[in-house]
């Protein structure tokens, strides 16, 4: 019942746009000031140790990679290598869209920046050659959820921390399912360009092509030193990612002479800026975690559940029905961090893989940025471009039934999932 009354007071809290941090903390420290006889001190020593762990540690590093290409021009490589191969079909600039994103997800772990760096560089591109807002609209918000499904993923790291399953096999794990989300992107950007000559462009050069391609050599390696380390046995996620960020340092500075000072000063602030939020996110949904824990409230719930059902389909459908209305209403993080301990034990109990199970988590939460009322994708692209919320909201619809038939997809092929990090154990 106590339980009860602290989640309550949290969706209440959320509903009155209380930060959710503190919408999470604020609840679960009146639960132990009024309902506990846990000292205070007990709960702050957890929420700090929630915080000192290693594999964490990859999350800031990811960030001040996507910050650093982004701030120092390496995306805009990857934008034009895309745009010289694929620029020239009909619809080509949503083609260039696509793969701008696929490429610059596999330095950037988070949303955020994908969908920042798309928004402002394509945005206005599209717009001038006679795109419709809502595609541009739909096509940039879709393809930036990219990121975090393709290594390295932030959310990964959070699920991995949280669950105890190798993060490495998570990031692995998540490539199948992002180049099935590209296969979707591409096949819907014909149907919406199939008909539209005006969507063509001409062919650039040979050599123009040659040239973006040899510029952009030095940014395709990044990839390579994260899923090669990790799949060697060389980093650990954490290593590679500090690796990762010291390399694209030094070709910023030394291959394309772009690291600057004010770059530098940018990609750290922004990187601490999101940092802080998410390591507080993580430190509010460890205490209410913790506060569920000693109400029992995952024994019960999976007691309940069993009860009704030990049929690891159905489990598996409801889950993402729940996913579905959580993702609308809270912050991906904060999710990953409440539900994880509260369905994953469930899962296992049915014989569910953690690693095809944490990717159905992680990919079903991400279809709630594209929604209201949390939506973050959305606000992030209005603020960026000059696309208004009604066309965006438009827009996007379609792609939220494409990400949900995916969703429905990897839950019934487990081996989307499981089958590349098979050979991490052999």
């Amino acid at each position: 019942m106590t339980a009860l009354i602290v989640t309550i007071a949290v969706l209440l809290l959320i509903c009155i746009r209380v930060p959710i941090a503190f919408a999470l903390l604020l609840p679960s420290l009146g639960y132990l000031t009024f309902a506990s006889s846990v000292p205070t001190s007990v709960a702050i020593e957890r929420m700090v140790s929630s915080l000192n762990g290693f594999a964490l540690l990859a999350v800031p590093l990811f960030i001040l990679v996507g910050n650093v290409a982004n701030n120092t021009g390496l995306a805009s490589k990857i934008f034009d290598v895309a745009h010289s191969f694929v620029g020239r079909f009909r619809g080509g600039l949503g083609y260039v869209n696509v793969f701008s994103s696929l490429g610059f997800s596999w330095m950037s772990g988070t949303v955020v920046s994908d969908v920042a760096v798309m928004g402002s560089m394509m945005a206005p591109q599209m717009k001038k050659r006679g795109y419709k807002d809502e595609f541009i609209a739909g096509i940039t918000s879709a393809g930036s959820l990219i990121a975090p499904v393709m290594p390295p993923s932030v959310p990964a790291i959070i699920f991995g921390v949280t669950s105890g399953v190798s993060i490495g096999a998570l990031f692995i794990a998540g490539v199948i399912p992002a180049l099935i989300v590209v296969l979707a992107l591409c096949l819907s950007v014909w149907v919406y360009a199939r008909k539209r000559d005006d969507l063509r462009q001409e062919a650039p050069p040979a050599k123009t092509i040659l040239m973006s391609a040899v510029k952009a050599l030095p940014v395709a390696f990044a990839p390579v030193i994260v899923l090669g380390g990790i799949l060697g046995g060389i980093f650990t996620p954490t290593e590679a990612a500090a690796v990762t960020v010291a390399y694209l340092v030094v070709i910023s500075a030394v291959f394309y002479r772009s690291l600057t000072l004010s770059a530098v000063r940018g990609a750290l602030l922004a990187t601490a800026k999101t940092t802080g939020s998410v390591m507080l996110l993580v430190a509010g949904a460890t205490l209410y975690g913790w506060v569920l824990t000693v109400e029992r409230v995952p024994q019960a719930l999976g007691g309940l559940i069993l009860g009704l059902t030990d049929n690891p389909i159905v489990f598996m459908l409801a889950t993402i029905v729940l996913l579905l209305i959580i993702g609308c209403f809270m912050d991906t993080t904060a999710a990953i961090l409440i539900l994880t301990p509260v369905l994953l034990p469930i899962a296992t109990s049915l014989d569910i893989d953690p690693v095809h199970f944490g990717i159905l988590l992680i990919f079903t939460l991400l279809i709630g940025l594209m929604t209201p009322p949390v939506g973050l994708v959305l606000y992030v692209l209005e603020s960026v471009t000059e696309l208004r919320m009604p066309a965006i909201l438009r827009g996007t619809i379609p792609y939220v039934l494409i990400y949900i038939g995916i969703a429905l997809l990897i839950m019934l092929v487990p081996a989307l999932t499981t089958w590349l990090p098979s050979f991490m154990n052999n």
